[in-house]
């Protein structure tokens, strides 16, 4: 998997931020063995026209300062800034975003990492679920709940850290889960357990599933192919099944 390196890219974001020079060869993603590296990922809902993609990301060094600074003003970006911070904060040096980190105009690649994004989030040593929309501690509107990737991200990793819209901390999953339950319809011991050895039927998944919406219409197939233990190639555009 492709990786954020947490320390350069806050060296990088430092050195623009300054006015400075940044070498042109300067890279912050690396690709790393998930099941030997401690990582951080994020988990949030995604707003497409305020989002970072790879190729921007890799060469935000080489853009013109006017590029820089929309690139750097995106809601998008700062949430690369203030999850890297955090993950430098908890002594991760390196973090998983699904924007940034696929190369999505590489179709094998897209295919492979949404039949690989369950185990990712699963083996991540701690998941950042960002919900831009709460301002306080308290979270049963926000939409993060009503998205259909969203549902492998809470379930998938071990621990989840809910944080409102100011990176403020709401609590993890654990001690959170039986709000979490009411929430989302899930019980309490795979919020707590996972799925090993707690598999569900797969009308129980789909049941959670059935009020999550998708921006494409495929996905909400892709989006569970991790749930169902599934893999299967992956055909962006193909809107029904």
């Amino acid at each position: 998997m492709r990786l954020i390196n947490v320390k350069a890219f806050l060296e990088r974001e430092s050195l623009i931020s300054e006015g400075q020079q940044v070498d042109r060869r300067f890279n912050v993603l690396e690709s790393r063995d998930d099941e030997a590296t401690e990582y951080a990922i994020l988990s949030h809902r995604w707003i497409i026209a305020q989002e970072v993609d790879y190729n921007e990301m890799v060469n935000l060094a080489k853009m013109d300062e006017v590029e820089k600074d929309e690139i750097h003003q995106r809601d998008g970006y700062q949430k690369i800034i203030q999850s890297c911070e955090l993950a430098q904060q908890d002594e991760y040096g390196w973090l998983w975003v699904d924007t940034c980190c696929i190369d999505k105009q590489s179709s094998a690649e897209l295919s492979e990492a949404i039949n690989s994004m369950y185990r990712w989030y699963e083996n991540a040593r701690v998941c950042y679920a960002y919900l831009h929309d709460v301002p306080g501690s308290s979270f049963p509107a926000a939409q993060w709940f009503s998205r259909g990737w969203t549902l492998q991200e809470l379930i998938a990793p071990s621990n989840v850290q809910f944080l409102n819209k100011d990176w403020q901390s709401i609590g993890d999953k654990r001690t959170l889960a039986p709000t979490l339950a009411d929430i989302t319809g899930i019980p309490e011991h795979i919020l707590t357990h996972g799925l090993c050895g707690n598999r569900p039927c797969v009308a129980q998944i789909m049941s959670w599933a059935a009020k999550r919406t998708t921006t494409r219409v495929e996905d909400r197939a892709y989006s569970l192919m991790g749930l169902l233990e599934v893999h299967m190639l992956v055909l962006m555009g193909h809107d029904e099944f």
